[in-house]
């Protein structure tokens, strides 16, 4: 048998370490935490902003910053957690004129494509399912920040914003001109799982 000298083992090693430290991360959107949101505006009649969030949502992310086009997204949102801050609209929004909660309860956003912009922005592309309809959307991305937190983990969030037609998701009932269209922001905070933490050197000790 042909043996490999140790130093090229070593080397190999070392060169596969280096691989998986730069490999994609997965992350889980800290919604336990509180430190993600969706939110709304729209226009009332054309006089004033109406506002509200989604309260429950989950999902995950994947990102590389060697290859930041390879990043995925994937949202999924409990569409009965509309929130506006008056329960007699919020019960009116659930309803069939708009999301239709009964039959649809969950909204879910899927990305396809992730194009750099530079400075930190970014095109988000994917498809999202609203009462039962899929439409491509492109989101409007800017990478806020990733480092390690106190508790040892590995964090990295974004925020974002849209801009929904709304009769193209089946939501056509007549609110003025103004209202046709709602504007959607976003702000995500991934937890690295644990496993991806550190990479580890040649021999299962963590590299720090």
């Amino acid at each position: 048998m042909t043996k490999i000298p140790f130093c090229l083992t070593r080397l190999l090693l070392l060169s596969l370490c280096v691989l998986q430290s730069v490999q994609a991360s997965d992350y889980v959107i800290d919604t336990e935490g509180g430190h993600a949101y969706i939110q709304f505006k729209i226009s009332h009649l054309g006089f004033s902003w109406l506002t509200g969030r989604f309260n429950r949502f989950s999902g995950s992310f994947s990102y590389d910053e060697k290859d930041p086009s390879s990043a995925t997204v994937e949202v999924v949102i409990d569409t009965t957690s509309i929130d506006t801050n008056h329960a007699e609209r919020d019960k009116h929004l659930r309803d069939e004129d708009y999301l239709h909660v009964d039959t649809f309860p969950e909204a879910r956003f899927v990305s396809s494509a992730f194009e750099e912009q530079g400075g930190g922005k970014a095109k988000l592309i994917g498809e999202l399912t609203l009462r039962g309809i899929t439409r491509p959307i492109q989101i409007d991305v800017e990478h806020v920040g990733a480092g390690t937190d106190p508790w040892g983990g590995y964090r990295r969030g974004f925020s974002g914003s849209t801009r929904l037609v709304l009769a193209e998701f089946g939501i056509t009932k007549y609110l003025g001109d103004a209202a046709k269209t709602m504007e959607l922001s976003l702000g995500i905070e991934g937890i690295r799982k644990k496993s991806q933490h550190r990479p580890r050197k040649p021999g299962g000790q963590r590299l720090r």
